[in-house]
């Protein structure tokens, strides 16, 4: 996740909560890293920073133009560091860590977006702006939003609304949106966003966020399937720690670092119990007793690092 800064027109990335990152994860000279949600590169290039030219760091990001940019910011910032980048879900990516062949000492997954993902209107993440109702990731394949908003039986919208949107006025939202789809399709975010607002009648001027905020929240977690890929990849990372608790074998090396910064409830509540998990069978320590928030300088200064959480473990 990111923040609009003075750096943007040069870097276009405010790493979250780098500081506590740096302090937990650790990043020592000539290890192995991988950053599965690479963004525009800025905690990659501070861990890259770390690892010097005797390391080696994976970068993977399911927006191939963000990759390619963080790709590029790190080799100027770090010449001679080997690094890598893989265009995929990081779930996925996770999976073939095994066939990359370099035994890995930290692992960080930022759940995030990055700022240009947010503010280009052509992304459809933001009602602020109009723009074609997409919200994917990976905009080279699969539904978008109004793909789900178009076809999806009304109690399946009002169920992905309240789920994943936690939105008290799920059921009236998706009656609203069913009943404006028989007389006009909704292609667009602001399209969008009037409806929702429209459900939410009088109460709407009452709400201390725009009324539309959960509801798309849902659906971009929908669209990206954001709490699946999440517990495939807390699978995928157990089961690395096992492995390396318990024989020393496989992709990650017993000691390694793992950090997950979160941005809603709902991703927090799954690395929290994973992490406790864990601890509790004796394959990981946590670094961190709460998780790590940012402090009130950071969020002056970077307003949407107020709701990151990053907690972390050490494999031991």
């Amino acid at each position: 996740m990111t923040g609009m800064t003075g750096r943007m027109a040069e870097h276009g990335h405010d790493p979250v909560l780098l500081g506590p990152v740096l302090q937990h994860l650790a990043p020592q000279a000539g290890e192995c890293a991988v950053d599965l949600t690479a963004g525009r590169g800025g905690h990659a290039t501070a861990i890259a920073s770390a690892l010097g030219p005797a390391g080696q760091l994976l970068l993977v990001d399911a927006d191939a133009t963000n990759l390619a940019y963080a790709l590029d910011r790190v080799r100027g910032a770090v010449p001679g560091l080997h690094v890598e980048s893989r265009h995929a879900d990081f779930s996925r990516a996770a999976e073939g860590l095994g066939r990359w062949g370099h035994p890995v000492d930290l692992v960080l997954a930022d759940l995030g977006f990055a700022t240009n993902q947010v503010l280009e209107a052509s992304r459809g993440m933001s009602f602020r702006e109009d723009g074609p109702l997409d919200m994917r990731l990976d905009q080279s394949s699969g539904a978008t939003a109004a793909d789900l908003v178009a076809a999806l039986p009304e109690s399946q919208l009002a169920e992905i609304i309240f789920r994943f949107g936690e939105d008290p006025f799920a059921r009236a939202i998706a009656r609203k949106i069913a009943r404006e789809r028989e007389k006009n399709p909704i292609l667009t975010t602001v399209h969008l966003a009037a409806v929702v607002r429209d459900a939410y009648g009088p109460r709407a001027d009452q709400s201390r966020m725009h009324p539309a905020t959960r509801t798309f929240m849902a659906l971009r977690i929908a669209v990206n399937d954001e709490l699946g890929a999440l517990a495939r990849l807390l699978d995928i990372l157990e089961q690395a720690a096992r492995d390396a608790h318990s024989t020393g074998d496989g992709w990650l090396r017993r000691g390694a670092r793992i950090g997950v910064i979160s941005f809603h409830s709902l991703e927090d509540r799954l690395v929290k119990r994973w992490c406790a998990s864990l601890e509790d069978v004796g394959v990981a320590e946590r670094l961190v007793r709460k998780p790590e928030v940012a402090d009130d300088t950071e969020v002056r200064h970077n307003p949407r690092a107020r709701s990151a959480k990053f907690r972390a473990l050490r494999v031991v």
